[in-house]
């Protein structure tokens, strides 16, 4: 565990004096774009934030990887090469496409050849907890992987548009995946308690904790579509290489649920973000638009337009997220009836708390009759 906590404390420490370096060198460029209508900030934000935590990342990867810790996640260096490079070229196409707003179409395309390159060098679903299922061939392999790959991207990418929303988020999200996966490593190897998706899980959120102080409401600075696709990228190949660690043969019925972790986990952290791109998608598809051309109709704009105040949708998205994830990581411990109650029980919460401005505004009007 300390190890891991090192890695994030790396990733943490240079993630934030670097997004004050890219901060002051933006702001001497005068390196940001004009604010759009749909924009919640009203001054002109630099969005080169990603590039920072790009820095975060590699730094991080090339202190690890020297380190006998890590031996065994950099046995198979092609497979590290191929996450570097991917990552690499994604915040490559982000931060064109903060400085220059390039078309939907070159950024989808990048998506997919990094989806392939991953895939292509062992980054990929392995096992399905479904009566023993293995992946039987390269190619189902390669399609599920870059699907997974670009869904995860976009979905994060689609929910940044408030301070520190995507940061938090994927920070909550992210800590409860990693509680999982140690756990995980426990259990499956309990001489060696290191893995990839462990030591990706580490790094993000040193990503998060180094950028949300410079992206707090209200924010100097925004990681922008490099940084946002970056933290999908990562998060997706944390959940693609932890298929790997479950043996798909050996579980039994009474352990389904548990096995089905590494495939619902991810999906629950990321339910409102997937929820959200779904929403758009089909939105603007009936209009007649490209499902990627922008608008102010996301599930946090409409919070605002419902009457929260710009934190507090950010923490209804913070609250909602910690519930569905820890309730999917409390099945690995407890029975499923006893995290039923959990959930309902937070369940009423977060209604409460999303459904309070409403609530407010019918007792200011009960208390002027």
């Amino acid at each position: 565990m300390r190890a891991y906590l090192l890695m994030m404390a790396i990733a943490a420490v240079v993630t934030f004096f670097a997004t004050h370096a890219v901060r002051r060198f933006a702001a001497k460029r005068n390196l940001h774009i004009a604010i759009r209508e749909r924009d919640a900030h009203s001054t002109p934000t630099p969005r080169l934030g990603g590039i920072a935590m790009y820095l975060g990342f590699l730094a991080t990867i090339l202190i690890a990887w020297p380190l006998g810790w890590f031996s065994s996640v950099f046995a198979n260096p092609g497979q590290v090469i191929a996450i570097v490079v991917s990552v690499t070229l994604i915040a490559l196409v982000g931060v064109l496409d903060d400085l220059y707003d390039l078309d939907w179409t070159l950024k989808l395309a990048a998506q997919f050849v990094v989806g392939g390159l991953l895939a292509w060098q062992g980054v990929q679903i392995v096992s399905l907890p479904i009566s023993g299922l293995t992946i039987g061939s390269f190619g189902t392999s390669l399609i599920s992987t870059v699907f997974i790959t670009v869904l995860v991207m976009n979905a994060v990418n689609f929910i940044d548009g408030l301070d520190g929303l995507v940061a938090g988020v994927v920070l909550i999200g992210t800590g409860v995946f990693f509680a999982y996966t140690y756990l995980l490593a426990q259990q499956t190897s309990p001489t060696d308690y290191f893995s990839l998706s462990g030591l990706l899980s580490a790094i993000i959120m040193g990503m998060c904790i180094g950028f949300l102080p410079h992206n707090w409401h209200k924010a100097k600075i925004f990681m922008g579509d490099s940084g946002a696709y970056q933290l999908g990228l990562l998060m997706a190949i944390s959940a693609l290489a932890v298929t790997g660690q479950v043996d798909a043969g050996a579980v039994t019925k009474n352990a389904l649920l548990p096995a089905f972790i590494p495939l619902l986990l991810p999906l629950a952290i990321l339910i409102l973000p997937l929820l959200d791109f779904s929403l758009a998608v089909v939105r603007r598809m009936r209009a007649g638009l490209s499902p990627f051309a922008a608008d102010r109709k996301h599930i946090h704009h409409r919070l605002q337009d419902f009457g929260h105040s710009h934190l507090g949708a950010v923490l209804v998205f913070y609250a909602w997220t910690t519930l569905i994830s820890t309730s999917f990581l409390l099945l690995f411990f407890y029975p499923g009836w006893l995290v039923a109650i959990y959930f309902v029980v937070g369940l009423l919460a977060c209604m409460l708390y999303t459904a309070w401005p409403l609530i407010a505004r019918r007792r200011q009007t009960a208390k002027s009759k």
